[in-house]
């Protein structure tokens, strides 16, 4: 569908690491899948994407990938986030490229007022998990998001995904499933808003 004319709910993806098919990013690849199976728009902004300067930092939103990621953050309905667990918590990256949403600030729905967003951990051992998603989700309370109930922690040191985002677990490709539809039976939950066409240039 052209992205001109698709009004339906958008579904926002976050995350991703640097290195070339990480698992974080592929397991958001796969569960932003499941949710357009289930009707809806996704994007993803994956590492290439989210690599922006320090937010706050002089002429930090002067880049064009911070404006289309404020400008998708904007439009959506819900978000799933996806990262890595690095020393115990989320990406500098990621924690970056949420930062940005404080220029959501003045918005009708502030921040991320109003939407589900799903979380998932990457760790190569199951420690690390935990603490991921942990302060993934105290994040997004602050920012007046709706975590979902369901948190998926991936240890993948034991999974596979292909570049699909499909794992070599059934267990885990049950677990972005059930997120996924977590996320899509929220947003159609919500009121009907007049939702305003993701722009090509978004």
């Amino acid at each position: 569908m052209d992205p001109l004319m698709d009004h339906r709910p958008l579904v926002v993806g976050l995350g991703g690491t640097t290195r070339p098919g990480s698992s974080s990013e592929r397991a958001l690849r796969g569960c932003l899948a499941i949710a357009a199976r289930l009707g809806v728009q996704t994007v993803l902004f994956g590492a290439d994407a989210l690599d922006l300067a320090h937010y706050g930092g002089a002429n930090c939103m002067s880049n064009p990938k911070a404006e289309r990621l404020i400008a998708a953050l904007r439009r959506a309905d819900a978000v799933v986030l996806s990262s890595p667990a690095y020393h115990g918590a989320l990406s500098g990256l990621l924690k970056n490229a949420l930062d940005y949403a404080e220029e959501l600030r003045n918005d009708e729905r502030p921040y991320l007022d109003g939407r589900a967003v799903g979380c998932i951990a990457c760790a190569y051992g199951p420690q690390a998990i935990g603490t991921t998603l942990t302060s993934m989700r105290a994040i997004v309370h602050a920012l007046r998001g709706w975590p979902t109930p369901l948190g998926v922690g991936i240890n993948a040191s034991q999974v596979i995904f292909d570049e699909s985002g499909a794992s070599s677990t059934p267990d885990v490709n049950d677990q972005l499933d059930a997120l996924a539809r977590q996320i899509v039976g929220f947003v159609k939950m919500q009121p009907v808003r007049t939702l305003r066409p993701l722009c090509a240039a978004e």
